[in-house]
């Protein structure tokens, strides 16, 4: 014990020593709380919010209701952009072209075809020019129903049937995809922020020679590895810790009222979203250790080590993606914590069945690359690279 003692306290001294690098290592956690502010901001804008959108139109003055309407939706003419804004939609270049017989045609009941010319390519014009189709389809609408009244036709005929949807969510469920952003963000400072340490307490000593020193003592493997795979995982829980409190510390700056949606993280829901996620913290330190001491070098180490990276992002969005998810997918590391962490913001009830299965296997998976570790640095070729 006290062995183990010495080399986690060795562990935590290299860890905490250099304060940039430990910076670095949490950057990750500064960072991605104001990346879900930003995009959730965005998110809302675009769903909820109608900022003007302004058309370059062609014969304006034989419309005037259907202008009036198109302002009422915040589709406003070219010619009242402002300046700051003006090389923005000069690029965008949205254009209605509305014919010189729109009245006549009007007054006659006969159809009106009004030309849209955008590139329709451009991901920017995508919403405006729904915007623009949603805006002129209901005026198109209204006419007809007007024009029904007026020959004693009763508009409710034209919707024989009525689909009422009643959304079954919890009152308080927060916003689906701030909690979907989080989920990724949460994986993904499990396995960056320990990162930089398990290379350096790995492939990094090795060069230094400072592993080769160890193993030179009365001291087992096990509790090397033990002692390195705390010390990163450490970090990694740090990363966690920090992204769940700043993140609820930066939605706070989101109106989610204007989606009738609330964002709030008790005590109880952060402790519980914590003790869900160490052992993913441990998981990643391990996998991390364990590919760092099959390379060769320190550089080799920082190129392979990083590819894991992409495990805890690539996982939950194919889940999220999946409409109809086997059941074992409860069971599996971070597609498991993924789905539980879904249910937690959604306001659903645990499955605390899955909890502790997702977290045996996790525990169980880390068990047997800390054990493999151990017997690894007992050869000469995994110590001295060389192979």
């Amino acid at each position: 014990m006290i062995q183990f003692k010495a080399l986690l306290l060795k562990e935590y001294r290299e860890t905490f020593r250099d304060k940039r690098a430990l910076m670095v290592a949490l950057g990750f956690a500064f960072f991605a709380p104001i990346m879900i502010m930003g995009m959730a901001k965005i998110m809302i804008e675009k769903l909820v919010d109608e900022p003007p959108v302004y058309v370059k139109f062609t014969g304006a003055e034989f419309a005037p209701k259907l202008m009036l309407h198109l302002a009422d939706n915040n589709l406003l003419n070219f010619v009242d952009v402002p300046e700051d804004e003006k090389t923005t939609w000069e690029k965008r270049n949205i254009a209605i072209e509305i014919p010189a017989d729109y009245a006549k045609n009007m007054a006659e009941g006969k159809p009106i075809k009004l030309h849209l010319q955008a590139d329709f390519t451009d991901k920017a014009v995508k919403p405006p020019v729904r915007r623009i189709n949603s805006a002129i389809r209901e005026f198109s609408l209204s006419i007809g129903y007007k024009r029904l009244l007026l020959r004693g036709v009763d508009v409710r005929l034209l919707n024989p049937v009525k689909l009422v949807e009643q959304d079954t969510a919890e009152p308080n469920a927060t916003f689906i995809l701030i909690s979907m952003m989080l989920g990724i963000y949460l994986m993904l400072a499990a396995f960056m922020s320990g990162l930089s340490v398990a290379i350096d307490s790995s492939a990094g000593e090795r060069e230094r020679n400072v592993l080769e020193m160890l193993l030179c003592q009365p001291v087992s493997t096990l509790k090397i590895v033990l002692a390195k795979l705390i010390g990163a995982s450490t970090i990694a829980f740090i990363g966690v810790v920090l992204v769940l409190v700043l993140t609820s510390l930066s939605v706070g700056f989101v109106d989610l009222t204007k989606i009738g949606a609330t964002f709030s993280l008790d005590m109880s829901t952060a402790i519980f979203l914590m003790l869900l996620l160490l052992p993913i913290c441990f998981l990643a330190s391990a996998c991390q250790l364990f590919v760092a001491f099959q390379t060769k070098s320190f550089k080799e180490a920082q190129s392979t080590v990083g590819m894991l990276i992409g495990i805890p992002a690539f996982i939950p969005f194919v889940v999220s993606m999946m409409d109809d998810r086997p059941e074992w997918l409860d069971w599996l590391p971070i597609s498991g914590q993924s789905l539980i962490i879904e249910s937690v913001f959604k306001g659903v009830d645990v499955n605390w069945l899955a909890v502790f299965a997702t977290s045996g296997v996790t525990i169980a998976i880390t068990a047997a690359l800390v054990l493999a570790l151990a017997k690894k640095l007992k050869s000469e070729k995994v110590v001295m690279a060389l192979s």
